[in-house]
């Protein structure tokens, strides 16, 4: 296998390979920074890359294969943190000109469990400012393009893992997801992307565990790659008093023989949720996507839950937090932000408690009126996103005609899954006429990520995707 080959590999098949001693670790991650060096000044998809310390580890790593002590799930694998998690000894920014020199002295608790179980941090990936926004550029350098079109955006606030996936620049990326950061860029960059339940990974260090709404969570190429990533972060710790406290399944014996799982399942299908605005291609293809569970034994229905449009209260309760943890920064160097960080903290500072009390409020409601739909089906299923990736300098203006003047305007389909804290994949069913990928999203139930992936699992087996590859890289 040459050293391309190896990149696009499937983090499932190297970590059988080191196991069996058919591949080294050393031979894997040489292969992966090669193509790091070479790729990754055309898509910006790192931030910060640790070749010394990461090239050590696969030494160290192929040295415990020889003795016969490979242990943990992600034993000799390349593993990419987003720039938001802390890193013990490599650069931390945020995406933000404040932290532009920061070195983290510790490591975050995604951090630790991925070294836990034998994986090695080979970098940072790209984020938007504080990973504010949909689309990954910031004021430290070139934004993250998209490896299928580089004209285009990635999608953010998880752009650089995304784009470093699809790229073949790492096997396995951590991200996180507070309005769709997760399912945004894997949708965009075509690559899988799960959103696990609120609380399945801990999330720590964090300034604002009371949100409850941003969730750590594997982007790979295949879903068994993302249950084998997924096992390895998953489970309780008090440094989270959020987590949820019990053990998680086994995701990766799960998503093996997936369909056995699915017979029987009521489906329901929303092409729109009742209000969003959606591209006719993006329709068609994820309409001939949710055909297949035809296939896999589901029953089908097309559904218009009836739920409330939350976008007014999300945006709110987003605008809110980070004008509360921004604002003083901001009145120090004000021309550090985005004009998009700026629009979003001084339009938090006009909330009052009262109009923040009464979106969270909302925010219950609805909580209460997405469960009476899990009442009557296992999975839902809607688009990902509601077009292609847009250009990188700019977001989109229009979908399907109808004006998208705010960020959540695009992001129907994500947002309102972090405010329930249900777990939900994006799975790519397809490319519109320009190329650009484009995928649909399950959702389960509270609790229900194994559903989920074996859900997933069964569309990749229908329809697989790992072996496409951006044509421009």
């Amino acid at each position: 296998m040459d050293a391309t080959e190896l990149c696009f590999t499937p983090a499932t098949e190297l970590a059988a390979a080191i196991r069996q001693r058919q591949l080294s670790p050393v031979e894997i991650m040489n292969a992966v920074l090669a193509r790091i060096e070479a790729v990754n000044p055309h898509i910006n998809a790192y931030l910060a890359v640790d070749g010394e310390r990461a090239r050590d580890a696969a030494k160290a790593a192929e040295a415990g294969v020889m003795r016969g002590e490979a242990a943990g799930a992600l034993y000799g694998l390349p593993v990419s943190i987003k720039d938001l998690e802390l890193v013990a000894g490599l650069r931390c920014t945020f995406g933000s000109k404040f932290f532009a020199d920061n070195i983290a002295d510790s490591d975050g608790l995604v951090t630790e469990r991925a070294k836990a179980a034998g994986g090695i941090v080979i970098g940072k990936t790209n984020t938007s400012h504080y990973g504010h926004k949909d689309m990954c550029d910031n004021l430290l350098g070139p934004p993250c393009r998209n490896p299928w079109k580089l004209d285009r955006t990635s999608g953010a606030s998880s752009g650089g893992a995304a784009a470093a996936v699809a790229a073949g620049l790492g096997p396995l990326a951590h991200g996180s997801d507070g309005a769709g950061s997760i399912r945004i860029p894997a949708a965009l960059c075509g690559v899988f992307g799960h959103k696990p339940s609120f609380g399945r990974v801990p999330y720590w260090p964090n300034p604002d565990i009371w949100a409850a709404r941003s969730h750590n969570g594997p982007i790979t190429r295949t879903v068994a790659d993302a249950a084998l990533f997924l096992g390895a972060l998953a489970g309780p710790d008090p440094r989270d008093p959020t987590t949820i406290d019990s053990p998680p399944e086994d995701y990766a014996a799960a998503v093996a023989q997936p369909l056995e799982a699915l017979r029987g399942l009521r489906v329901a299908w929303s092409v729109d949720l009742g209000y969003a605005a959606v591209d006719p291609e993006v329709r068609r293809l994820t309409t001939a996507a949710v055909e297949r569970f035809s296939d896999f034994g589901c029953e089908i229905e097309t559904v218009n839950p009836g739920w409330d449009d939350q976008r007014e209260g999300a945006a709110m309760a987003w605008n809110v937090s980070y004008a509360s943890r921004n604002a003083e920064r901001y009145a120090q160097r004000p021309e550090w932000f985005e004009p998009s960080l700026v629009e979003m903290i001084e339009a938090g500072q006009r909330v009052s408690a009262v109009q923040l009390g009464l979106a969270q409020l909302a925010r219950t409601e609805y909580y209460h009126q997405v469960r009476g739909l899990f009442d009557t089906y296992d999975l839902l299923l809607t688009p990902q996103m509601p077009l292609g990736a847009w250009s990188v300098e700019r977001g989109p203006s229009h979908i399907d005609g109808t004006p998208t003047p705010s960020m959540f305007d695009r992001l129907p389909f994500t947002f309102p899954f972090n405010l329930t804290g249900q777990p939900a994949a994006s799975v790519p069913c397809g490319f519109t006429s320009e190329g650009l990928p484009v995928a649909l999203q399950i959702v389960g139930r509270w609790h229900a990520d194994t559903l989920v992936l074996q859900a997933a699992a069964a569309c990749e087996q229908a329809a697989p995707w790992a072996h496409l590859r951006p044509p421009e890289l």
